[in-house]
Order: structure tokens, then C-alpha cells, then sequence
């Protein structure tokens, strides 16, 4: 696809997807793109080697997609850059294989708000995500408007990352994620970004379903980001700002794996249960 050079008439825009053992989900992401009624788009997948059947899946789907590989890599940020090299667009966003654009007409909605973005000089462009459970159904939607959650954004990740446009500029000065993070490089990126500048909130606008794990995706995943977050604040974040506003992000994942110090991992399993139940998450 050749790059418009006109980003202000009609962008293009690049989905980036990772997967690994995605194959429950992956149709409906790549269904979500592919359905997008905007016609400047593209969709590059990149298959860590699986092996449940996701491989197939993209040899299907050849039509939708404009480059993809399986090959091993070494985690989703590894993955995220490698497919940067492939990508045309003038806007990019990330998209996990078992996240989806929420209905055909997303990018056509956006529209308004990138070329707006880019008259003002802002690089980032991010809506609303809806939090689904395995049947669909909504159990919350997160985003709020930049003003809003500027400052608390330079200690937790306080906009929803899955479907934000990030500028092609952005790669070009900053360069792609940091490979040394697992859980928070997709913070860090923009923490290099936003904690100068502003992003542009798209009101009213879900822009993707997230697959909900529950309380936590993985004790793995608390473990990591408890660990990884410090660096980031301490990267790019005053030492005094980081101690007078604590990351409620921090505190949640620490009492999370609190609980499961205490109550074990029948415990645990048993409180993730009652937090779906009580989210309508069932």
C-alpha cells in the first residue's frame, strides 16, 4: 500500500495485531478490521508460532490481511516492532487478537479527530473500550477524557490502549517499544510522548471490545507488572511526584497479589468468580 502523504484528507491507518494460541478470537478481530467501512486501512498480524489452529486462520484470511509471518519472537513488545516495519499508515493502533473494532463505521467515526489532532499538533488519538465477557456482554467501558486523567497518567496507564492511534511520527522520534518490558511497554511508549504533550480523546466513541479476564488476567501478569511499573515511573517521573500520587494501579495489583499470598489459588479463583458475578460477568 503506498503512504498518503496528505494525512489531513484521508489517513491510512495500520492495525497491528500479535497472537499466540488466539485462534478462539482471532477471526472476529481480523472480521472486525476487515469489515471497517473506511477503505484506507490495513491489518498486519504477527503469529508467534502457534499451534491451536491460529496459523490457519490467517492462511484464510489472506485477503484481509496485508502481511503476516509466524515465526517464534520474544513477547508482544518483539512482535509490536517487528510488524511497525511493515506498516504504511500515517496512524497505527495495537489491537490483541481477542480485542475488535466495536462496529463497522469506528475508523469512519474517527476521522474528525485525527485531522483535528493534526492541526493541533497532537499525536495520540484514543476513545472508549468496552470490557466484554466470553458472551459479549459489556461489563464496563473505560475511557475519559484527556483533561481529565492527564495527571495521573504520569503515574498509571490512565487511557484504555487497545485501538489508540498513534502518530507514524511518534515511531520516527521516539523508535519502537522497549523489548526489556513484558506487561507495560505499551505505558512507556506513550509516557515518552504524553508526559510533555496532550492527546486527543474521541468523546462518545467506543473504539474496541476488550475480552475481560476478570479480576486479573494472571497472577503471572500482576507479578510483572508490579515489578515493571516502578521502572517506568522512575524513567520518566520525578522521584517526589511518584511518591505524592501513588499509582491506584500499583496499590490494586499489590492487594490482588496479597490475596492470593493469603488465600491461595483456590481462594482466588474463588473471588474472581464472585468479582464476574458481581460485574454481571457470568
Amino acid at each position: 500500500m503506498t503512504k498518503k502523504t496528505d494525512i489531513q484528507a484521508r489517513p491510512v491507518v495500520s492495525f497491528i495485531v500479535a497472537v499466540f494460541n488466539g485462534a478462539q478470537y482471532l477471526q472476529r478481530c481480523i472480521d472486525s478490521v476487515a469489515n471497517q467501512s473506511y477503505p484506507d486501512k490495513e491489518l498486519i498480524v504477527m503469529d508467534g508460532g502457534s499451534t491451536d489452529g491460529s496459523v490457519d486462520i490467517l492462511k484464510h484470511n489472506t485477503d484481509k490481511i496485508t502481511y503476516w509471518e509466524s515465526k517464534p519472537d520474544h513477547g508482544i513488545y518483539h512482535a509490536w516492532n517487528k510488524a511497525l516495519e511493515h506498516s504504511q499508515g500515517d496512524w497505527i493502533a495495537f489491537l490483541g487478537s481477542d480485542d475488535y473494532l466495536w462496529n463497522s463505521q469506528v475508523l469512519s467515526s474517527l476521522l474528525p479527530y485525527m485531522s483535528s489532532a493534526v492541526d493541533d499538533g497532537i499525536r495520540v488519538v484514543y476513545g472508549r473500550v468496552a470490557f466484554v465477557n466470553a458472551k459479549g456482554k459489556v461489563i464496563r467501558v473505560n475511557g475519559e477524557p484527556w483533561g481529565k486523567v492527564r495527571k495521573r497518567f504520569l503515574v498509571e496507564m490512565s487511557i484504555p490502549h487497545p485501538g489508540t492511534l498513534h502518530h507514524r511520527d511518534l515511531f520516527s522520534e521516539y523508535g519502537g517499544f522497549d523489548e526489556t518490558f513484558s506487561i507495560v511497554g505499551d505505558y512507556e511508549f506513550l509516557m515518552r510522548e504524553l508526559k510533555y504533550r496532550q492527546a486527543r480523546f474521541a468523546e462518545d466513541i467506543i473504539t474496541t471490545g476488550f475480552q475481560d479476564g476478570g479480576l486479573t488476567n494472571s497472577v503471572h501478569s500482576l507479578q510483572l507488572a508490579l515489578r515493571e511499573l516502578p521502572r517506568v515511573r522512575r524513567k520518566h517521573v520525578s522521584r517526589g511526584y511518584a511518591i505524592t500520587h501513588p499509582s491506584k494501579m500499583y496499590i490494586k495489583t499489590l492487594s490482588a497479589l496479597l490475596l492470593y499470598k493469603m488465600i491461595g489459588e483456590t481462594g482466588f479463583n474463588r473471588v474472581q468468580r464472585l468479582y464476574r458475578y458481581i460485574k454481571g460477568s457470568r
